[in-house]
């Protein structure tokens, strides 16, 4: 029998009527990087010097050139931090930050994926405003320190078709004492400007275009399914209402698209590199589905991911997909994500059913004569079937769990309320418990 949630009983409080639409400035489109020096420049009309971060492998593609040519076009002095990790740790932030405190930048550039952009939005915090990194985590890992004030120019170059990071206010790592995910979260985190250049996909391998599509899937579902921003408590004061502020007709909107596009094109952008529409297309889906997640949130999947990535050294995994490079076990945060949605998504659908319906529909599946009671089934049966097409792991049974691991992922998924209570109806260790032991396989 597959787990469903409920609702529970709630004690009134008053509930919000109004939502807030933040966004990036965004340019998109191929050669645009071509811009980036010229748009920096704009924020630094005495000229200045910029920290510009990316990671080892881009330091070597003509797209850092193109960047790094941009910024010298306008006399700009460059320093390069190229220590980013695939999947950030609380030790490489520091190092990230070290680095940007002792360079004292007066703007940042970030050439990369969510890792790249995620590191340089917290070193820029942590080199404008006073504090460590533990400080501004999110509760209970960390203390949710408000930010305290604007940060310093970031324009945010991303070069997968993933994260959306470049249009949110949002930068994740892996605390590694806690053994899983956490980030810090605040509007201010939001990059000043994204430059989306799609040709940077071009050579991307199956694996990184397969893992980021089914990231920027599940920022739209989830975003499209959260708990709707009139179910939410209005907050105190008005101005401090958070970025996952739940499904609004904002954020609806760049989650339906993406999810009809990345129904179109995710399997031919996975299946052939030289497929230039289907990549380009998946780019446009994921900044679409970053400002949609930027303005509602994510939810469960996202929570559990934590966890997924988290533990997976504890249980002797060797998993690691082979187009990315290393030795050592790694879920990728899209897979991470993934192998638990569709569980989750047939858990939560009987709180909404129609969206859960919608959904389905966009990205492809037959909801011909389907009724409410069959929501999740038939969007649990799309998205496993598009896993399954592009390579993706079955289920947490595909990186190495068993159902013996389940507490410790719950115990790992539990802290990340913010995300959790975003969802459209209670997750707690019951729910988590009862969703990951479902996510065994996702077909």
């Amino acid at each position: 029998m597959r787990p469903h949630l409920h609702h529970a009983h709630a004690e009134h409080v008053e509930l919000e009527s109004a939502f807030t639409v933040d966004a990036s400035r965004v340019t998109f489109g191929p050669g645009s990087l071509r811009e980036v020096g010229l748009r920096v420049a704009r924020h630094l009309p005495d000229g200045g010097r910029v920290a510009l971060f990316t990671d080892a492998r881009l330091r070597r593609t003509e797209w850092y050139d193109d960047t790094m040519a941009a910024l010298r076009e306008q006399n700009l002095e460059v320093v390069v931090f190229d220590e980013v990790l695939v999947e950030p740790t609380d030790a490489s932030m520091q190092a990230a930050v070290g680095f940007a405190r002792e360079a004292k930048p007066d703007a940042f550039v970030s050439l990369g994926g969510g890792s790249v952009i995620d590191t340089a939005k917290l070193a820029d915090l942590l080199s404008t405003h006073p504090g460590e990194l533990i400080d501004y985590v999110n509760a209970p890992l960390g203390a949710a320190t408000p930010v305290p004030g604007p940060l310093k120019p970031h324009v945010a170059c991303p070069t997968t078709s993933g994260t959306g990071s470049e249009v949110t206010g949002i930068a994740i790592f892996d605390l590694v004492s806690a053994h899983a995910k956490t980030g810090v979260s605040s509007p201010l985190l939001r990059p000043t400007e994204a430059v989306v250049d799609p040709r940077t996909t071009a050579s991307l391998p199956a694996d990184v275009v397969a893992s980021s599509g089914l990231d920027v899937l599940c920022h739209a579902v989830e975003s499209l399914t959260a708990r709707a921003y009139v179910g939410r408590p209005v907050a105190s004061p008005v101005t401090a209402r958070p970025a996952s502020q739940g499904a609004n007709p904002w954020s609806d909107l760049g989650a339906r698209q993406a999810i009809e596009l990345i129904g179109r094109y995710l399997r031919r952008a996975v299946a052939d590199e030289h497929d230039e529409e289907a990549r380009h297309q998946m780019m446009w889906a994921a900044t679409l589905a970053g400002i949609a997640f930027g303005n509602a949130g994510v939810h469960v999947p996202h929570a559990m991911a934590y966890a997924v990535a988290g533990v997976l050294h504890d249980i002797g995994s060797d998993y690691r997909p082979a187009g990315y490079v290393g030795t050592e076990s790694l879920v990728p945060h899209g897979f991470a994500v993934a192998v638990t949605a569709p569980a989750a998504f047939r858990a939560l659908a009987p709180t909404t059913p129609f969206r859960h319906l919608e959904a389905a529909r966009l990205l492809g599946g037959d909801t011909a004569g389907v009724g409410p009671r069959e929501a999740g089934d038939v969007l649990a049966e799309a998205v496993g079937s598009l896993m399954h097409d592009v390579g993706a792991p079955n289920g947490i049974g595909g990186v190495g769990y068993t159902l013996d691991d389940v507490p410790a992922l719950v115990a790992g998924a539990a802290p990340q309320r913010r995300l959790l209570d975003n969802a459209p109806s209670p997750v707690h260790e019951d729910e988590l418990h009862a969703i990951f032991s479902d996510a065994l396989r996702a077909w």
